[in-house]
């Protein structure tokens, strides 16, 4: 005669009969088996327990980082087939966790021989600004605050106006990338209408972003003049005409056309665009 006991670890059931039932040691990590169960023998493995080994490596971290790092100490350990004591584990808890909270934007030297370059933070900021930064970003400001009236202001007045004055425009908006500036240019004055550009200069800049697809989805229409490597102010100036919102000229400083090449410059260009009859 047989009895069905179960365990309810796994869902498992072990059949045995019932003048042979022994209860059943099971062997499993302490913090695995569901609680409540009435098993006789519990033998612990050769790991300590997530609980445990939590506990032991003291980090200060929230505690759902401390017990997955736990759990990978412990499988790769199991991975192995090695036994662990929680002064072996406890240390891996440690560095793993310090990893993952550790800032990941540190100080580096720029070896490269590109002065501005991009993907090292461009141009490092003067010691006014740093001072400037520090003095404000631990407290509350007047970013959208107009202090002459109380009311709600707006964060572009605290740098439209020295822009402004610095490039002698009508207005100024500030953005934090170049092809976030093209679009939001495009979009406001040249939606539905022509911007002329050289095939010269229709690039990939930094981080995918291409000047084609920037004009499409600022919702202009490009109309591309002269060659991959040669174009000239006779090639924009038959392109220009009176569906024309703007001539875009591309500036390379990632990227150069060297050899048999030609492209006006942004001067030769700005002489071209005063001196047609259409507006751009």
């Amino acid at each position: 005669m047989f009895s069905r006991y179960r365990t309810s670890l796994r869902h498992c059931s072990v059949w045995c009969p019932l003048e042979a039932y022994v209860a059943p040691v099971v062997v499993a990590p302490a913090d695995d088996l569901p609680q409540g169960d009435n098993l006789v023998g519990v033998v612990q493995g050769p790991y300590p327990s997530v609980d445990a080994l939590v506990r032991a490596a003291h980090c200060e971290a929230p505690r759902a980082l401390i017990v997955q790092a736990a759990r990978l100490a412990i499988a790769e350990r199991r991975a192995t087939g090695e036994p662990a004591s929680i002064d072996d584990l406890a240390p891996l808890v440690r560095v793993r966790v310090g990893a993952v909270v550790q800032p990941s934007i540190r100080r580096v030297l720029n070896a490269t021989g590109v002065v501005l370059h991009t993907n090292l933070g461009r141009a490092p900021l003067a010691a006014q600004a740093v001072a400037a930064i520090v003095a404000t970003a631990g407290v509350s400001t007047n970013l959208e605050v107009d202090l002459a009236t109380g009311r709600r202001g707006s964060r572009q007045s605290h740098v439209a106006p020295l822009l402004v004055e610095l490039l002698g425009c009508e207005a100024a908006l500030c953005v934090n990338n170049g092809a976030a500036a093209i679009l939001l240019a495009l979009a406001a004055h040249a939606s539905g209408r022509e911007v002329v550009v050289s095939r010269v200069q229709l690039v990939e800049i930094g981080d995918g972003f291409r000047i084609p697809d920037v004009l499409a989805q600022s919702g202009a229409c490009l109309v591309e003049v002269g060659t991959t490597n040669r174009t000239r102010c006779l090639d924009y100036g038959r392109a220009i005409g009176p569906n024309t919102a703007a001539v875009l000229w591309v500036h390379p400083s990632n990227y150069r056309v060297v050899g048999f090449a030609e492209s006006p410059s942004l001067g030769e260009l700005r002489s071209l665009c005063d001196s047609t009859a259409y507006r751009c």
